[in-house]
């Protein structure tokens, strides 16, 4: 099938394999791979997809390959992959494959210069590229830029910013110091946000939108970086292969002897706030011999050093050092970061015990005294103060007593870790603040004109447990999703239609209503979670049901027990949730959710930091206080919301990047165990869907993604342009120029405004303009010759008109002339009609008389007497014409005279046939006789003719009145119904929308689990096959109902094979089987030929393929036939013999003759409701004839209800009809080599022609 052409079919862990198709079953295709011959399985249609003739091939942009799918975008990032090319497009958009290992020149000085100025696709696909892109697009819209890169968590996006920010401070710097600044400012960042996570080593636990501005000459000024949600759980608590902030590593590693002592530092393992997640080092050979041995960890020294190219703790913080110095920290201010992070350290390390005491406080432990102490040092806090904030908390009393009162409330041991770690979070937290503070004031600026912004933040997360980071990233990343979706696919659409480009709609899967979820006013989980804050004794619990009562059948939100996880499934329904996100299932676990959203310290410890005596400290807390919002102070416990903080952090974000251009970077991960060339396709499949790219493919199938308006083509090219070619208005002056170098109609299309790029194609426009002045010389030459052609073809159409017109008035001056005459001559007709029958008839006996003299002549005897009466007839025949000229007789009278010379030429014929012989008489009146004969024999002919046609013409009135008799019991019938369709529309309507939301929610389950096998394959854990089905996804009753009568069907067809349907078509005798297989082996022809259709090639003209005029399959779609059995119908047809023919001109064809001269015809034999036979014959083209069972891949594989050609008037005609075109295009030879070879269908044609050939 398909001509044997290889298919891309699903793979359960290479994403697709090649195979060929063996068979089509009902919704599905039988594969039989290319590397398991004979291994055949079964693979949904919508899930495969044509390959293209050269798999190995590569293409740099993914929009150049001939078929635009999935799969085929799968396998040029594979192909791409194994030769080191990390970087694709598709059309604009980069995706980035992490290649885990350093690429030598790929991120060079000379890489950078080669990309300066170059446009999109004139270089090889890379970072470089977009950050140039995004330059341009500022410089020539006048308008700021924003670099969205995203992806998983290990996929590439810190190092892809970086790059960013490096080509655009080295190629469009001032020079000066301020450009190294913002590239150095990206260690220190590094150094307190990120960290090594279960899936990254360097991932970044914050998100980040670092901008870069520009002066009105385009040049760097300045920049600026905001930050959100700094992860600050981990700061307490890491899993056991994961790691703290990179920062506490490097300072206990690479801290100096000296500053090691002052900060009473040590190994990893002897920090409360270290020692429970991993605690080796990153390290190089040279880095790991330099470390002293008391420093590392019993892990490290048992294990071994961790490794990895871009990591190395003792060298990361020495280079941390020199940028810290470059960006304007002095040794003072440097040691002041040092020493609260060391202060972090030591407070993690203060255990406490109860008192045992009826107060049922708490103290410290012994040994906790010296952490005390260090840690009350390093922080610039009295030691005494700092043990009482920590094991008690302050309470200012509103009633009972003296208003003010303040009570000192002892806590409990959990209480009192709680509190400690809240702390160390807060100073944490304030730390990173005040890092990024410093950075932003190392490069400022005073003005700028524009700024290009680059988006670096978490990616989508999801873990064997997840919680509020989690959760918050994830909805970040729903909000940055919805946002690709409206820039790349909402408003391109729409700008295609503003434009009246004419591309075909995409549809997209919207996540508003996820987004809701999270966010919408007193019902979203951030505002139930707010509410839960501000409870009297809150609790995660409470939480969770208020979630699920409130969101009990909203489809995006469920409980754990349903998730794809084993593990997941012993949360209990009060502990957790799931979320239904656009890249598949998360489930989170509340617990702490209440304690993580609440940013406020206990009022003790807040006072106690913000009057410590060391001044870097009590800075730290003062500009944070002078942040919150004076509302969130006064509230209940100084209660002040992560979560809402976060979602205006997030709007401002999405409305700055809605005010901007915008460029996205698809990072992507290549493989769970981040090693260099190791290609799971299945993982990067899910990523590629999950991030839209399979959408934009869609839209890219008919795009446009690269445009410039006229205006701005002009002037970018007017100064490589003449006078007298920049005097032309703008589009003229693009038409011309693009015409001049002979581009490809297909590869751009004019709008109204701006003219629209095919791929690629912009940059290779751009390449030509700027090529050198020799080629340019040339250019503008052939743009002259141009612009005279079309000057020369517009005075020859003006002239054609003014000749056509002229032609016009010429030609109706001669047809009212015409028309006069016709007239006069039409009344004088009719005036003198009886004298001209008249004189015709006399001039009749005058040529007889000329007969009478030549027998006279030829008699023998009596010639005078004979000749003397014949003269006397001619002379009264002469004297009746005299007379009928000169004066206006009567028809009676003409008659009456003309009667009595017939007589007479009569009686004198008489005469003379008397005398002559007997023999030539009879000879004479031998010929007569055959004459008349002759002439009976003509009139026998027409008289057969006339009554063929009159009964050619009784057949078609019949037909005629059928098709009306038809059309009116149709119309009675849609009336009759239309009453019962009016009281079911609701219901099918409902019905639709509920199909549409099980196939969404049955996309989401396959995401879903997909999700969960990434989670499984990562903790080695199964995926529980057996699930109760969500009861969202259960089927309506109107749905069931007819499934249950679907169920009843006499033949379940369903599981048969394409083969075995045809075989019972060609053999069965049994009507009602006959019936039903026929239904199905052509409803599997149409969703084949829909599959074929959806997967054609980008460059076929579009109908190359088609089966039946445009005009039956467009009433096919726009009026689908209502679900009536075709058996029933072809059982009630008792198969009818129709016959049609109707105007036909391919679309290929259209374009060649605009006018529909050359006009060709389709012909359909119709046996019963399906088609048997098909012609098309074309004006310049052979005929095509097609027989039903060999050809059945290229005929129409609608029924005859569905074409609608009963209702078309003049479609039908006559059997005889049909059989003589059949005939004259060799019909009847094709069908018999058909039935010969055992190829044609059992059909009346077939058997008519059996019993011809017997």
């Amino acid at each position: 099938m398909d001509e044997g052409k290889p298919v891309w079919a699903p793979h359960p862990t290479d994403g697709f394999q090649l195979g060929m198709i063996v068979d089509l079953g009902a919704d599905t295709l039988t594969i039989d791979p290319l590397n398991h011959r004979g291994k055949t399985f079964l693979a949904p249609m919508s899930q495969v997809f044509p390959a293209e003739e050269d798999v190995t091939k590569h293409m740099e942009d993914n929009c150049s390959l001939m078929y635009l799918n999935e799969a085929t975008l799968l396998n040029n990032i594979r192909i791409r992959y194994s030769k080191d090319k990390i970087y694709t497009y598709v059309a604009n958009i980069l995706i980035a494959v992490n290649p885990y290992f350093d690429l030598p020149n790929l991120y060079a000085p000379e890489t950078i210069q080669s990309y300066r100025g170059r446009s999109l696709g004139t270089l090889p696909p890379h970072v470089y590229a977009i950050a140039d892109k995004a330059y341009r697009d500022m410089r020539v819209l006048k308008m700021s830029q924003s670099i969205i890169v995203s992806g998983e968590s290990g996929a590439g996006k810190t190092e892809n910013t970086k790059f960013v920010l490096r080509y655009l401070t080295s190629s469009y710097g001032t020079g000066q110091d301020i450009d190294e600044r913002i590239v150095e400012a990206n260690p220190l960042l590094e150094a307190f946000g990120n960290a090594k996570t279960v899936r990254n080593n360097n991932s970044s636990r914050f998100g980040k939108f670092v901008e870069i501005h520009f002066n009105e000459k385009n040049a760097v000024v300045g920049g600026f970086v905001s930050h959100y949600l700094l992860e600050k759980s981990r700061i307490c608590m890491q899993s056991k292969e994961e790691r703290n902030y990179h920062i506490f590593y490097r300072l206990c590693a690479g801290a100096s002897e000296d500053i090691k002592q002052r900060l009473h530092l040590d190994s990893p393992d002897s920090f409360r706030y270290l020692n429970r997640g991993c605690t080796r080092y990153f390290t190089s050979k040279d880095s790991e011999k330099q470390i002293v041995e008391n420093r590392k960890s019993s892990e490290h020294v048992k294990v071994g050093a961790l490794k990895d190219p871009l990591l190395d703790d003792m060298g990361d913080f020495n280079r941390m050092c020199g940028a810290m110095k470059k960006i304007g920290l002095d040794d003072t201010e440097k040691l002041d970061l040092f020493r609260v992070v060391a202060g972090v350290l030591h407070l993690g390390n203060i255990d406490f015990e109860d008192t045992g005491g009826t107060s049922g406080g708490c103290t410290l432990m012994n040994q906790s005294g010296q952490t005390l102490s260090h840690c009350a040092d390093l922080l610039g806090l009295d030691e005494e103060d700092l043990r009482v904030s920590l094991t008690t908390r302050v309470m200012l009393t509103t009633a009972g007593g003296a208003k003010g009162t303040v009570i000192k409330v002892p806590l409990k041991v959990e209480q009192a870790n709680n509190a400690r770690d809240a702390l160390a979070k807060a100073i944490y937290s304030c730390l990173f603040d005040h890092v990024v503070k410093r950075v932003n004031q190392c490069f400022p600026f005073e003005t700028s004109s524009n700024f290009i912004g680059v988006l670096d933040i978490a990616g989508f997360e999801y873990f064997e447990h997840n919680s509020f980071e989690q959760f918050c990233i994830n909805y970040c990343n729903e909000k940055l999703q919805q946002f690709f979706n409206e820039r790349i696919l909402k408003e391109e659409q729409e700008l295609y239609q503003k434009e009246g480009l004419g591309v075909n709609e995409v549809h997209f899967v919207d996540n508003q209503d996820c987004i809701d979820l999270v966010e919408a006013k007193l019902v979203g989980i951030l505002d139930i979670l707010d509410e839960e804050n501000r409870l009297p004794q809150p609790s995660d619990q409470h939480f969770t049901d208020a979630i699920h009562n409130k969101h009990k059948d909203h489809f995006r939100l469920t409980i754990p027990r349903k998730s794809k996880l084993a593990v997941h499934r012993n949360v209990r329904d009060d502990e957790g949730f799931i979320v239904r996100h656009f890249a598949g299932a998360v489930c989170y676990e509340t617990t702490r959710f209440v304690e993580k959203n609440n940013d406020a310290l206990h009022m003790s410890l807040e006072s106690l930091v913000c009057e410590s005596k060391d001044k870097f400290v009590r800075e730290l807390f003062e500009s944070s206080n002078n942040t919150k919002d004076s509302k969130q102070k006064t509230g209940k416990l100084s209660f002040i919301s992560v979560g809402n903080k976060f979602k205006t952090q997030l709007n401002l974000l999405l409305e700055k990047l809605r005010s901007t251009g915008s460029s996205f970077v698809r990072c992507v991960k290549p493989n769970l165990k981040m090693v260099s060339h190791q290609f799971e396709g299945g993982q990067i499949l899910s990523q590629l869907q999950c991030s839209g790219m399979v959408s934009v493919l869609d839209l890219m199938q008919g795009g446009f993604p690269s445009r410039a308006p006229f205006h701005e083509l002009y002037n970018m090219y007017k100064q490589y342009m003449p006078d007298k070619l920049t005097r032309l208005d703008p589009r003229l002056f693009c038409k011309a120029l693009f015409k001049a170098l002979g581009l490809n109609d297909k590869d751009y299309k004019f709008g109204l405004t701006r003219v629209f790029f095919r791929p690629g194609k912009f940059a290779e426009f751009d390449q030509i303009m700027k090529s050198d002045p020799d080629h340019l010389a040339k250019l503008v030459e052939q743009v002259n010759k141009w612009l005279v052609g079309s000057r020369w073809k517009k005075v020859q159409w003006c002239s054609f008109a003014v000749i056509k017109l002229k032609n016009k008035i010429q030609y109706r001056a001669k047809a009212c002339i015409k028309i006069q005459k016709t007239v006069r001559m039409w009344l004088c007709k009719r005036k003198h009609k009886p004298r001209i029958d008249g004189m015709v008839k006399v001039r009749g006996l005058k040529t007889r008389m000329e007969r009478f003299t030549e027998v006279v002549s030829g008699l023998k005897e009596g010639k005078q007497e004979m000749a003397k009466q014949v003269q006397e007839l001619a002379t009264s025949i002469g004297t009746l014409t005299a007379k009928i000229k000169a004066t206006v007789m009567t028809r009676k009278e003409i008659d009456t005279e003309y009667q009595g010379l017939v007589k007479r030429s009569e009686q004198l014929l008489s005469s003379m046939q008397k005398r002559k012989q007997e023999e030539e008489e009879m000879e004479r009146l031998r010929l007569i006789q055959e004459e008349m004969e002759r002439e009976r024999r003509r009139r026998e002919e027409e008289e057969q003719r006339r009554k063929q046609e009159e009964t050619d013409r009784k057949l078609k009135s019949e037909m005629e009145l059928k098709r009306k008799q038809e059309e009116e019991e149709r119309r009675k019938k849609e009336e009759e119904e239309r009453i019962l369709q009016a009281e079911l529309a609701i219901q099918l309507a409902l019905e639709r929308e509920e199909q549409a939301q099980r196939l969404a929610m049955l996309e989401q389950e396959r995401r879903d689990r997909e999700l969960a096998m990434r989670i499984a394959q990562n903790k080695t854990e199964l995926i529980t096959e057996e699930a109760q089905m969500d009861p969202s996804l259960r089927r309506g009753p109107q749905v069931q109902a007819n499934k249950d009568a679907a169920g009843v069907k006499k033949y379940d067809l369903s599981k048969w094979k394409y083969a075995e349907l045809r075989d019972v078509i060609n053999t069965s005798c049994d009507i009602e089987l006959l019936a039903a297989c026929r239904e199905e082996f052509h409803r599997r022809l149409k969703v084949y030929h829909a599959w074929k259709s959806k997967n054609k090639k980008r460059t076929d003209d579009h109908g190359a393929e088609q089966r039946a005029p445009k005009s039956i399959t467009d009433y096919a779609e726009q009026n689908p036939a209502p679900q009536l059995a075709a058996q029933q119908q072809e059982v009630a047809m008792n198969r009818q013999q129709r016959y049609f023919r109707i105007p036909f001109i391919r679309p290929a064809d259209q374009y060649k003759d605009p006018q529909n001269k050359k006009k060709g015809w389709w012909y359909a034999h119709f046996d019963g409701p399906w088609i048997a036979r098909q012609m098309e014959h074309h004006p310049d083209k052979s005929p095509i004839v097609l027989v039903a069972g060999k050809d059945d891949m290229e005929m129409c594989e609608l029924s005859l209800e569905e074409t609608g050609l009963t209702r078309k008037r003049g479609a039908e005609i006559l059997p005889r009809q049909f059989e003589e075109f059949w005939e004259r295009y060799d019909g009847i030879q094709y069908l018999r080599n058909a039935i010969e070879n055992k190829q044609a269908r059992p059909t009346y044609a077939t058997a008519m022609l059996q019993n011809l050939l017997k």
